[in-house]
C-alpha cells in the first residue's frame, strides 16, 4: 500500500484497527468471564476490509 493516504482512508483504518483488540478485563469481570472474546475480532491475513 502506498505511503501517502487520503484522510478519510487513514480514519478508517484507524477505526478498524482500534475495534480489533481484546475484550478488556473489567468487562469480563463485569460478565463473570462470559464475554472473553471479542466477536468482531479481525486477522489481516484471513479477512480484507472493505474501504
Amino acid at each position: 500500500m502506498s505511503r501517502n493516504k487520503p484522510l478519510g482512508k487513514k480514519i478508517r483504518l484507524m477505526k478498524q484497527v482500534k475495534s480489533n483488540r481484546r475484550v478488556p478485563g473489567w468487562v469480563m469481570l463485569k460478565t463473570d468471564r462470559k464475554m472473553t472474546q471479542n466477536p468482531r475480532r479481525r486477522n489481516w491475513r484471513r479477512s480484507h476490509l472493505k474501504l
